[in-house]
């Protein structure tokens, strides 16, 4: 659909162009096709937004569920999952307190899913309705970005261009600037984020504004949260092949089993 001038507050609050941006995002399927597929049970997906990870869970044959705080982007998710039996899969819930009747041997939370809880208090209460919800053996699979010092030693308030597609249906290119505020104190970073819809000219055509925040997590911290939250060990790996977490530009895949 094409953009329009309305405000958003959220960007999770305009899913169709959240999907033009991330649909087609696949750099960490096949780690979680492999994680559902080797799970010897369902699997709970924990902030899954449009399906981009677990429409592909479904497909491949799994026993997979999912949960979203936005009730744009789930309806959005029951609008693809139409004449498909899946739209019962996903429900707008609050990964802070969330309660549903299945136990999951596998519950995942892709994409920095989890940097959208901003206090201690949060994670706590997120990581233990997580724990809550598996089965015994069960274990959560949490990936989260290492924001090493470069990031936090780059300035604020300059627009950056992130992500950019074509849409499909003008034909024009569509664009995501995220103006950033850090504070590396807090950990905590802040984004006004403009999506713009670039015409043949190279100008710009339609613009969306919204704002979001994430709190970065970092390994040590998280693993006093897996203690204070009983899950009963975990492991924490440097990117999606398991490697060792060792360098600041790695991607941090979290396993905490329940028992």
């Amino acid at each position: 659909m094409p953009l329009t001038h309305k405000q958003q507050p959220s960007p999770y609050d305009a899913p169709e162009i959240y999907d033009l941006l991330f649909e087609s995002f696949d750099f960490d399927l096949p780690f979680w096709l492999k994680v559902a597929s080797e799970a010897d049970g369902p699997v709970l997906e924990a902030g899954c937004g449009t399906g981009r990870v677990l429409l592909r869970l479904l497909e491949a044959g799994a026993d997979a569920d999912g949960f979203d705080l936005s009730g744009p982007m789930i309806e959005r998710f029951w609008a693809k999952a139409r004449g498909r039996g899946w739209r019962k899969r996903a429900i707008v819930a609050d990964m802070r307190e969330f309660s549903l009747p299945r136990r999951y041997a596998r519950m995942i939370c892709a994409f920095n899913g989890f940097a959208h809880c901003e206090t201690t208090e949060d994670q706590i209460r997120a990581l233990r309705c997580f724990r809550e919800h598996l089965a015994p053996g069960g274990a959560l699979v949490l990936h989260m970005s290492y924001p090493g010092p470069k990031y936090w030693t780059e300035p604020d308030g300059v627009p950056t261009l992130e992500i950019e597609a074509r849409n499909p249906l003008t034909g024009r290119m569509i664009q995501m600037w995220d103006t950033r505020t850090k504070d590396p104190v807090a950990q905590l970073q802040r984004s006004e984020v403009e999506i713009r819809e670039v015409d043949e000219s190279g100008r710009t055509a339609a613009s969306h504004r919204s704002a979001t925040s994430q709190r970065w997590v970092y390994r040590f911290e998280l693993e006093l949260l897996f203690r204070v939250a009983a899950f009963s060990r975990w492991t924490i790996w440097g990117g999606f092949e398991g490697k060792p977490l060792a360098d600041s530009q790695d991607q941090m895949i979290a396993w905490a089993w329940r028992d």
